[in-house]
């Protein structure tokens, strides 16, 4: 095994420029901690955030990544041997100790599980959070039934094109926004049934194409949209937020009494550690493979390129997921 290791560190808060490529010497072994060979990473909204220093917790220099995919180096652990193909994700990555952006992590083998290797490893890279996620939104999120109609607001996220992905395999009907109408093949070619244009305020298109307000909403956008799509759901429904690619966290001057909708569930989710081993990815992968699913892949990049990939990230040109093969 090599001693030394090209890894993405970030030596202060900043734009994408100050994400450095450097050598960093491989993690030394530690009990009950697995050595992974990095072969893909996937890029997530939380590590802009840790990046531009928004994340009161992290302190600097940092190796930023909440997720990789990859190969098990060593392992004290005998469920997982040398070579086996394995995905990591949450957990304190990225944030309480150095992340996926490197040739090597070292993360607690309790955030481990095995995965499949039947795709390519890009492939492979771009679902490890984003399933998790989508999968988590809409079943502990949204307790969604198989049945109903499904609002996603911020449809071209690659979160929320998953999600389209897997509510479409669930039953639900789906309706995806977008600001930009460009963009409404991309939405239905990945499984939404209908598109609304997101001009800021959507509540009256939603209610015109659902009579009386939808089922689901899955909030990806914010806080700065989050009473507009409230206003979306029929009384006994229920919007979950699960993002903010809006960048706006607080919701200010905020009333409940006066300002939530009768009968209108609101609830929010963020996944762990647990929550990524439990979610389903081997059956994704096996529907991917039957071609009943489709993975929603944005640009793929080599580690050279880290600060491109963040850059096409943070401006929402994407149009899907982005992956690093280190």
């Amino acid at each position: 095994m090599a001693a030394t290791m090209k890894a993405v560190v970030v030596h202060e808060p900043g734009p994408p420029d100050v994400l450095a490529i450097e050598d960093r010497s491989v993690p030394e072994p530690r009990e009950d901690w697995i050595l992974i060979r990095v072969k893909a990473f996937g890029l997530n909204r939380s590590e802009i955030f840790t990046r531009q220093g928004h994340s009161p917790s992290v302190s600097f220099p940092r190796v930023l990544g909440i997720e990789a995919l990859g190969v098990v180096e060593h392992s004290p652990d005998p469920a997982f041997r040398p070579g086996d193909v394995v995905a990591t994700a949450m957990g304190g990555m990225g944030r309480a100790f150095d992340g996926g952006y490197a040739e090597f992590v070292q993360v607690p083998a309790a955030q481990v599980k095995h995965f499949p290797d039947t795709l390519d490893w890009a492939t492979l890279g771009a679902l490890p959070e984003m399933i998790q996620t989508a999968w988590g939104a809409l079943h502990t999120g949204l307790r969604a039934a198989g049945e109903g109609t499904l609002l996603i607001r911020g449809g071209t996220t690659s979160v929320g094109l998953a999600a389209a992905v897997l509510a479409r395999r669930h039953g639900l009907k789906v309706i995806a926004t977008t600001r930009d109408p460009a963009r409404r093949s991309l939405l239905i070619d990945n499984g939404a049934d209908d598109v609304i244009v997101d001009t800021g305020t959507i509540a009256e298109a939603a209610r015109a194409a659902v009579p009386g307000g939808v089922d689901y909403v899955l909030e990806l956008v914010g806080t700065g949209t989050l009473m507009d799509s409230l206003a979306c759901v029929r009384q006994g429904g229920r919007l979950c937020m699960a993002g903010i690619v809006g960048h706006e966290w607080v919701l200010e001057n905020f009333a409940p009494m006066f300002t939530l909708p009768k009968g209108v569930d609101l609830t929010a989710y963020v996944g762990g550690a647990d929550d990524f081993v439990a979610t389903p990815h081997d059956a994704f992968v096996e529907e991917v493979e039957a071609g009943r699913a489709r993975v929603p892949m944005g640009p793929v990049f080599e580690m050279d390129g880290i600060a491109e990939a963040h850059r096409v990230m943070e401006s929402n040109e994407a149009r899907g997921k982005v992956v690093v093969l280190p």
